[in-house]
């Protein structure tokens, strides 16, 4: 017995040593390890992951303070009603107490400091005909605020207030945000006090929704109730990215789609306000339309882009330089004409006085007409 272990024991143990080493190299030959007939992608370990945070404390920390609750009031007339003061059966009640003719009217909202030189910026329709508007801080401090200029058409106003060591919010990068990326909104929400809430980017470059003029929207899903308006959307740093403006809502309350200006519009136009007390936008003095595929086979311009011009302001820069209704622009200074806002928007980015070229096409007819580009007057309705 032992004579034949060590016969057969050596030839044994090598022969399991071969069928290991086949089975670790080439596992398939035995129906081990075999690959699917589809393809995963699998995620890398979790050690090589970027980390992500548990808490956005820090965040909030950083950019909460420069988050300002506002306040506003105006005196509004009272509802139409009897007017029983000149009533002579009840002249006699109100002989030393006349009947008030007007009320104060409140409302709420946010905004966010920028500068610690006093400059806050907030929403246009928080502050519009306010005799009063109140401005409380984080750390408890509270003061009035005066309206250094506003801008209906993208819905902003310039704030400033005399406070000393005011907590400016670090700006961030709204050109860099992508969908999906995390967001918080801060603000004073019903008046509850500061509140934050967290979603992530929806979508970037929302316009056409009828809200303002000029519209760029940040979508997000973050809750944004009525009193956020003019508050601060900052990503997972800290940064502000927007000032949240609106909300799409057929209850009045947050439904997961809120709006914010992007913070490189709200830059442009507070130093504009600040420098020239209004915003310089350049003007064409155009109407438009866009070019659907009905109008662009009756043109011949199939599968082109451009817009048609409705109509031109009389002794504006268009009629000026020769454009006539009916004409299809093409490209204006060399950017193709894809739709009308956008078109417009990059007129507005122009400094009036500078001079375009604004390729079209007339009568199956291409032109290129020069025209100095005007300023757009504060009161007008949109170009579309």
């Amino acid at each position: 017995m032992v004579n034949a272990l060590r016969y057969f024991g050596w030839p044994l143990v090598a022969g399991l040593l071969v069928a290991l080493l086949i089975i670790q190299r080439y596992p398939h030959w035995v129906g081990l390890g075999q690959q699917p007939a589809y393809r995963l992608q699998q995620a890398p370990p979790l050690g090589l992951q970027q980390a992500q945070p548990y808490s956005y404390a820090q965040a909030v920390s950083s950019a909460a303070p420069a988050v300002a609750n506002l306040y506003t009031a105006k005196m509004v007339p009272n509802p139409a009603g009897p007017n029983l003061e000149n009533d002579p059966t009840f002249q006699r009640f109100f002989a030393d107490n006349p009947p008030r003719q007007r009320r104060i009217e409140s409302s709420l909202g946010s905004a966010v400091i920028m500068s610690p030189d006093g400059y806050l910026l907030t929403n246009n329709h928080v502050t519009a005909n306010a005799d009063q508007i109140v401005v409380a801080l984080r750390d408890g401090r509270e003061t009035l605020a005066r309206v250094i200029g506003s801008d209906p058409e993208t819905d902003l106003a310039v704030l400033q207030v005399d406070l000393q060591e005011l907590p400016a919010i670090t700006i961030g990068r709204s050109d860099d945000i992508r969908t999906g990326d995390v967001a918080l909104a801060i603000g004073n929400p019903f008046g509850v006090g500061q509140t934050v809430t967290m979603g992530i980017i929806s979508a970037t470059g929302r316009n056409q929704l009828g809200l303002n003029t000029y519209e760029d929207f940040i979508q997000t899903d973050a809750a944004i109730n009525r009193g956020n308006s003019g508050g601060a959307l900052v990503d997972a740093s800290g940064n502000l990215i927007g000032i949240n403006t609106a909300i799409i809502s057929e209850s009045g309350g947050s439904q997961g789609i809120g709006f914010a200006i992007p913070v490189k519009l709200a830059l442009e136009v507070m130093q504009s306000i600040i420098e020239h007390g209004q915003v310089i936008r350049g003007w064409l003095g155009v109407e438009v339309q866009s070019l659907t595929s009905e109008l662009a086979e009756s043109y011949g311009l199939q599968g082109r882009q451009g817009i048609v011009v409705a109509g031109a302001y009389a002794d504006g820069p268009a009629a000026r330089a020769g454009l006539q209704p009916g004409d299809v622009i093409l490209s204006i200074d060399g950017a193709e004409a894809s739709d009308g806002r956008s078109s417009m928007n990059q007129v507005a980015r122009a400094r009036p006085g500078d001079i375009i070229d604004i390729r079209i096409m007339r009568n199956n007819k291409p032109l290129t007409l020069k025209a100095e580009v005007g300023m757009r007057p504060q009161i007008l309705k949109e170009e579309r």
